[in-house]
């Protein structure tokens, strides 16, 4: 998956000041007369007043010098509000200062505290001799009032190729298949590439059926209504990334289609004909030509724009193909790499095993670029029908979902590439995906050193209390995404049943059975914002307030507390990509990864938190995004 949206970066607003009249000049060489004892007093008085307009005029000087100067590469970065730095560090949650040197985090504290030790540095480095490179004084930068800094957010999972490819074509905002039409028509008229090649595929991502009137399937001739649309090759992903609605004329150029597709669905009308909608690995009949280099480029600015105006610093990719991946080792390899990348290598079980063939890629570029996992489907999704249930759909008796992979296949596969020492990524959304990918971990696992691994759950939607259990017994991660939850709340029951869907998104369940977890959106199929991921963990609401159960939410004995959250987006994720030493926390010793946000999160009404602006996002110290 993968997608962006172009956002430009908005300046910090710069402070005004009222323009200083400027000083009487005085005539030069004219001596002047005498003063007389009545005019002593009122030359002494306009002598003072210009010593005091100078002195000001000089303040204002170094203050708007100050203001505007480069950023030092030693800086205290403090809040005079008092401790308003929230660290996710345990021993110092909240400071007043974090002090930056270079790329690094080199002291916490208060103001008094770190200049004080700051300036005994300088004196010790002195005493040393060490006068060569002489340290400077700390220059001190300050946030606005009532905004907060936080640890650089991370996103535990999202296609970012996808996220950018939604952003083209918006058809998450389609209220029908006949609108989502009119945004493709509109695309093709619009997008200079597309007009010049004729034979370019159209490519978009987002439609969802589930809020469609009747919630039922589109079809090719939805599609081909538009003489527009119906002359190209129109190739449209869904929401959840796990169906693809195409026309007639990729329908014929992949006909005569199989009768059963292994681990897939071709949606079919009562004739038996294919409708136009493919669903898991059904999908992969469709051969799309591979992106242009200027193609991935347009999509990963998109998303890479839209990431750090909302203080995203890393990003775990969660599932590179080869030419995705080949694209992101490009850019790390000319340090092109703006915001940190923890890629999931994409598993084909068809191809030939290359877990022992491939070195796993591990802080490249300067610690922003990482590919040391590998990414397997063990099933589809809820949204789809394609989750793999113990027992049929409450709303489609005639099914249970479908594995998308051999569980003998899985285990295998699963083994081989821990043992290669490549970290292992199982999508798995329902209850029986989930117990049979527990069960391959489970004997995986066996005599090898999970900490070392750090095996993975993607998703864990649908799990039972024993399996959660099992969880933390072998120390796997559940990689979970809390928009999710307020985004099927709405059809979830139907599809479940009444008790059921009470082991959907079960957050608290999750870490009360001693389960590690880790925060995400996968992004496209939500937004990539994480503050919205930090609202629907510890709300279970949606944005206006509301939930099938009422405003203290769905199953509001799932929420998260303020601090499980943020550490969900910062230092969970950190250890789930190997870096808690490094990042996921403000402490010193690593790196200067932050964000600032113009409310206090963890203090403000909940209805105020998707409020909130991020002001500065940074890297290694450095705005990437707003302004200090």
């Amino acid at each position: 998956m993968s997608d962006i949206r172009n956002r430009s970066p908005s300046s910090s607003p710069k402070p005004s000041f009222a323009k200083q009249p400027p000083f009487a000049k005085q005539p030069r060489n004219v001596p002047a007369p005498p003063p007389t004892p009545d005019a002593q007093h009122p030359r002494r008085l306009s002598r003072l007043l210009y010593v005091v307009s100078a002195a000001l005029s000089l303040a204002c000087l170094t203050y708007l010098t100050r203001q505007r100067s480069p950023l030092a590469q030693a800086y205290a970065l403090c809040s005079r509000d008092g401790a308003s730095i929230y660290t996710v560090d345990p021993t110092h949650p909240h400071v007043q200062c974090i002090v930056v040197d270079g790329a690094m985090i080199v002291d916490t504290g208060a103001l008094d505290e770190v200049h004080r030790r700051w300036d005994a540095s300088i004196l010790a480095s002195h005493a040393a001799g060490k006068r060569a490179h002489p340290k400077p004084r700390l220059d001190t930068r300050f946030i606005k009032s009532g905004s907060i800094v936080v640890p650089g957010m991370s996103d535990s999972h999202a296609h970012m190729l996808e996220y950018g490819a939604s952003k083209l074509i918006p058809l998450e905002s389609a209220s029908n298949a006949k609108v989502a039409t009119a945004l493709v028509r509109k695309f093709i008229l619009s997008d200079e590439d597309v007009q010049l090649d004729t034979e370019k595929f159209v490519e978009g991502w987002g439609w969802d059926h589930t809020r469609w009137p009747g919630q039922k399937f589109p079809t090719a001739a939805d599609l081909d209504a538009d003489p527009v649309v119906r002359g190209r090759r129109v190739v449209l992903q869904a929401k959840d990334g796990h169906a693809i609605w195409v026309n007639s004329k990729v329908l014929k150029d992949i006909s005569p289609l199989p009768d059963h597709v292994e681990g897939g669905v071709i949606v079919r009308d009562a004739s038996g004909k294919p409708t136009g909608v493919l669903l898991d690995n059904a999908q992969y009949l469709v051969t799309v030509p591979a992106p242009t280099q200027k193609d991935l480029e347009k999509l990963f600015q998109l998303t890479v724009d839209d990431a750090i105006s909302h203080g995203l610093t890393s990003i775990h990719d969660a599932g590179f193909d080869p030419k995705s991946l080949q694209f992101f080792k490009g850019l790390a390899d000319e340090n092109r790499l703006p915001i940190r990348i923890y890629g999931m290598t994409y598993f084909d079980e068809a191809a030939e095993y290359w877990g022992d063939k491939v070195k796993p890629i591990i802080g490249a570029a300067n610690g922003r670029f990482t590919a040391r996992s590998v990414k397997i489907f063990a099933d589809g999704a809820l949204r789809s029908g394609g989750a793999a249930l113990h027992e049929p759909y409450a709303d489609n008796p005639t099914s249970r979902g479908a594995m998308r992979i051999d569980p003998e296949v899985m285990t295998k596969n699963i083994q081989r590439f821990l043992s290669d020492g490549w970290q292992t990524n199982v999508h798995a959304i329902g209850d029986r995906a989930n117990m049979l990918v527990v069960d391959a971990y489970e004997s995986a696992l066996e005599g090898i050193n999970v900490t070392a691994l750090r095996p993975r759950l993607e998703h864990a939607q649908i799990i039972t209390h024993a399996d959660m259990a099992r969880l933390a017994r072998l120390g796997v991660i559940a990689s979970v995404q809390p928009t999710h939850a307020i985004s099927d709340m709405y059809f979830a029951e139907d599809r479940l049943g009444p008790e059921r869907v009470k082991l959907l998104y079960a957050f608290r369940d999750i870490i009360d059975h001693g389960a590690r977890i880790t925060l995400g959106s996968d992004a496209p199929v939500e937004t990539v914002d994480p503050l919205y991921g930090f609202f629907a963990a510890v709300t279970r609401v949606a944005p206006d307030g509301t939930s099938p159960h009422g405003p203290e939410g769905w199953f509001p004995e799932q929420r998260l507390t303020r601090e499980e959250a943020l550490k969900g987006m910062t230092l969970d994720p950190a250890y789930a990509s190997f870096t808690e030493s490094t990042l996921g926390s403000l402490t010193p010793g690593k790196r200067a990864d932050y964000a600032i946000l113009s409310k206090d999160i963890m203090t403000v009404p909940a209805s105020e938190i998707l409020s909130a602006n991020v002001l500065v996002t940074a890297i290694d110290g450095r705005p990437i995004y707003g302004k200090l």
